[in-house]
């Protein structure tokens, strides 16, 4: 009998752990699971300002980490999607550059997203930005090109705007770091919060623009609204996330920004055999409010999606565990932090924990998320349970027209 194929889409934070929820939770009898992904290792997307700063990151090979349990890694670029024909166009990163055509039974979708320049006359030419790692390379590149007292301007308010701005301080207080946020700082936390953020702020002489919007961004400056100019040697744009385009250029039922429009259960509402994850989907938690864009988001997702997948396929009891919020974790630097407690709908509360023991406790939820990662099939039971459905019996219209 015909194994059913199950394919994950991106190595992300999702796609690993989903793909390796999977193995440990199906017989690899009954069962194939692919991911694909172009980069031979698995990139911390939540350290990227460390790595823009000048740290090095530990490097965590694909290879070892899905090694024996049955995940077949593919190192290819994802060039399209046919839902309508259950396949999937890739080209390989291997040195080969072959194009290939994979054919699925079940789709987990987890491309995620990366940075958005909001339309801003001169920021894709000028600004760099920390969703990749190349980008974060190329950063930090010109940062350790500039000379003491060179202006560096952070674009962005938000969680990666103000670890962007600290790190950056931190490992380079000879430069002249500012943020420009569109609101004020830290309007998003408890009074408490914001009052930290400020001390830190104070104390790594980071200059705050607030209630500032940038209109354009040049070679050696930005420009804000009412005509105002600041100075940058280098201009970082963290003004959120932008997802894969992919998604939007097939028939799934997309959002506007286009992510995929799914269930509680992560499964597309226009295509029961995709299912999104992460910041691909569009998923609400408590109120019926839309989930930000996160690993704190994205993690829980990837587990309901795999879990949803084995129930269906072995006839299990579908999840029904409610997706939602206890904290905000941002470190400012690598001797400070900020831990702020949230609401289920993620609305802060006055409760917050700050200074050194903040700094560990979210490089602890870093290094856990990481570990989720580097060990796909430990942390659960060992409870592998037979396919009982099995639609893999019958071809694909990819290869029932090949």
């Amino acid at each position: 009998m015909q194994q059913h194929r199950i394919v994950v889409l991106g190595a992300g934070y999702t796609g690993a752990i989903a793909a390796g929820r999977l193995a440990r939770r199906l017989h690899r009898e009954d069962v194939t699971i692919t991911l694909v992904n172009a980069e031979p290792d698995f990139v911390e997307r939540v350290r990227m300002h460390q790595l823009a700063a000048g740290q090095d990151l530990r490097p965590r090979p694909f290879g070892e980490m899905f090694a024996g349990t049955g995940v077949e890694l593919r190192l290819a670029k994802v060039t399209g999607v046919d839902v309508d024909r259950r396949s999937v166009t890739v080209h390989r990163t291997d040195g080969t550059g072959r194009a290939e055509e994979l054919p699925y039974d079940t789709l987990v979708y987890a491309l995620g997203s990366g940075w958005n320049d909001q339309g801003v006359p001169g920021t894709a030419e000028h600004a760099e930005q920390l969703a990749s790692r190349p980008g974060a390379l190329r950063l930090r590149e010109r940062l350790a090109g500039l000379a003491a007292g060179a202006p560096v301007v952070v674009v962005g308010g938000g969680l990666t705007g103000v670890e962007a701005a600290t790190e950056i301080a931190e490992a380079r207080p000879d430069l002249d770091v500012a943020l420009v946020a569109r609101a004020g700082l830290g309007d998003w936390l408890s009074p408490k919060g914001r009052g930290h953020l400020r001390k830190v702020f104070g104390r790594l002489g980071i200059t705050a623009h607030e209630h500032a919007v940038v209109t354009a961004v040049g070679s050696d400056h930005v420009s804000t609204a009412g005509g105002g100019t600041i100075p940058a040697a280098v201009t970082v744009w963290t003004t959120g996330f932008a997802v894969h385009p992919i998604a939007r250029a097939t028939t799934l039922e997309v959002t506007g920004s286009g992510q995929i429009v799914v269930d509680r259960t992560m499964r597309s509402v226009s295509h029961p055999d995709v299912y999104a994850i992460g910041d691909a989907a569009m998923v609400t938690g408590p109120g019926d409010k839309p989930l930000r864009m996160s690993c704190a988001s994205g993690v829980p997702t990837a587990w309901q999606a795999a879990d949803a997948i084995a129930a269906r396929l072995t006839g299990g009891k579908l999840p029904k565990v409610p997706i939602r919020y206890f904290n905000q974790c941002v470190s400012l630097g690598r001797r400070e932090g900020l831990i702020q407690y949230v609401t289920a709908d993620d609305r802060p509360v006055r409760a917050a924990l700050t200074g050194r023991l903040a700094a560990l406790y979210k490089e602890l939820v870093c290094k856990g998320a990481a570990w989720g990662v580097a060990n796909p099939t430990m942390g659960l039971p060992a409870r592998r349970h037979r396919v009982a459905h099995r639609p893999a019996q019958t071809p694909s219209p990819a290869e029932a027209t090949a």
